[in-house]
């Protein structure tokens, strides 16, 4: 067990470890947990390593399902589609790319950060919501490669032992922490790049046949935009805990978000849309039709690349393998919002909480897969909304109340609860916005009045009324507690 006292902050070997695991931090597992990293170990430099985390980790078959959703689900042109995929990730990757600031000014990761406006008690709620939203994408992740990999012989490997593979391989790159998230993220994007490039040249002639639709609505744009909010601003709950041991006096707040930005951006808008062009086709390619029906996603993949013959098999492994680096970093950062859970939580050593993580991922991406198109609509939707609230809270409670002035997050009080706020203007605004959120959500269970006329507006709402409630409310809170 760790030793975590009040207002402790993370120093190199702190304390005597037994000795099996010290040869496990000997070996590269990263030692620090949630402890805030203070500025004289914030010592990297790498900068761009702020954008490949997040290239990699989304340059993979991830987007290809939510964009498949827009043409195949939501009965969208590919043009219409692509406009809408490129307006609301452009604006959606905003509220992440600006919140990562902090995790290097501050050195805190993204909930502990959180405490700095929900409280010591009240952030178990955003916390519980970003474990089942991180661990929601992973299902994804491990589900598509899953899908992939028994394309390869469907008679023989089910899709259960393709997501087995993919999340036993993520698990080794998460295990060891920070710096082999980074290397791995560094890198990686290379051959996930190459084999995306193969796969569209084989099988680029099909994408042109695409179903003809009725014009689009209003209410198919904001629905399906709301699922491309659930994409992006959920990053806002996890962006923090990979700029943490950066050094902030070497680099630009600006140039920090453009990398983050980009990270995001650039890899999802084009992926997205090649999934809205696959979904687009699949209605009129009778060999697409089949292996979605069969083995989704990474099906219509294998019947891409058919073309190729055997290389192409190599290729769908790649594919299948490019998801990894998506699971690895959802698996880091599920592990630290697990230690944050309960105070003696965070006394647990990191890599417990990783294997905790991936024994209860595969089963529910095994349940996942069965009902796979229900599942992923309802899991994005969904996840906006509380995103929404959330990312407001901190980007108002850092810009407003704390005028960008990160010195003002206290290492001293981390885990102090009477010295951090109780967290009652976060919640309060957050739960006020629900007003207006329930009636502005569309979903295949429940469609709220004003998205009847409107389609789903939730996020929307979930953003402009939590921030406008926010601001008299931890004003008050300010007000009475005589300080922030």
């Amino acid at each position: 067990m760790l030793t975590v006292k009040d207002g402790e902050v993370y120093e190199v070997h702190s304390e005597k470890h037994p000795r099996w695991y010290q040869r496990l931090i000997d070996a590269g597992i990263e030692e620090n947990g949630i402890r805030p990293v203070p500025i004289e170990r914030r010592t990297s430099t790498q900068y761009g390593h702020l954008f490949t985390v997040f290239f990699t980790c989304l340059l993979c078959l991830l987007p290809l399902p939510t964009g498949i959703l827009a043409t195949l689900g939501f009965g969208m042109s590919l043009r219409d589609a692509s406009l809408v995929i490129l307006f609301f990730s452009m604006l959606t990757c905003i509220p992440p790319a600006f919140m990562g600031i902090a995790g290097m000014e501050t050195g805190l990761r993204q909930l502990v950060l959180a405490r700095y406006s929900f409280g010591r008690y009240l952030v178990t709620i955003p916390l519980l919501l970003n474990a089942a939203t991180v661990t929601g994408f992973s299902l994804v992740s491990a589900v598509v490669g899953g899908q992939a990999i028994a394309s390869l012989n469907p008679d023989k490997v089910s899709i259960d032992v393709g997501i087995v593979i993919t999340c036993l391989v993520s698990f080794a790159v998460s295990l060891l922490g920070f710096n082999a998230v980074h290397f791995w993220e560094r890198w990686t994007w290379i051959p996930n790049l190459i084999a995306i490039i193969i796969a569209v040249g084989c099988g680029g002639k099909n994408l042109y046949l695409q179903t003809e639709v009725e014009p689009v609505t209003t209410s198919q744009v904001l629905s399906y935009g709301s699922l491309i909010a659930g994409y992006f601003i959920t990053f806002g709950g996890t962006v923090s805990d990979y700029s943490t041991y950066h050094n902030p006096t070497g680099v630009s707040k600006v140039k920090v978000f453009l990398y983050l930005y980009s990270g995001f951006l650039l890899p999802s808008v084009p992926l997205l849309i090649l999934g809205a062009a696959i979904g687009g086709a699949i209605p009129n390619v009778e060999s697409w039709a089949a292996a979605y029906e069969v083995t989704g996603v990474g099906g219509v993949m294998h019947e891409m690349l058919t073309p190729a013959g055997g290389f192409g098999e190599f290729i769908v492994v790649m594919l299948a393998l490019s998801v990894i680096g998506s699971i690895a970093i959802s698996m880091y950062s599920v592990s630290l919002n697990l230690q944050m859970l309960l105070p003696p939580f965070a006394k647990v050593h990191r890599f417990v909480f990783i294997i905790i993580t991936m024994a209860i991922m595969i089963p529910f991406a095994i349940r996942a897969a069965e009902q796979w198109e229900e599942s992923l609509i309802n899991f994005l939707a969904v996840i906006g909304y509380w995103a929404g609230c959330f990312d407001a809270v901190i980007i108002m409670e850092m810009v407003v109340f704390r005028r960008m002035d990160f010195t003002t997050y206290d290492h001293a009080i981390w885990n102090v609860a009477h010295k951090l706020p109780p967290g009652v203007a976060a919640l309060g605004a957050s739960l006020v916005s629900m007003a207006l959120v329930v009636p502005g959500m569309a979903e295949p269970w429940y469609t709220g009045p004003i998205a009847e006329t409107t389609g789903d507006i939730g996020f929307e709402m979930a953003i402009a009324v939590t921030a406008l409630f926010y601001l008299p409310f931890r004003w008050l809170e300010i007000t009475w507690r005589g300080h922030l």
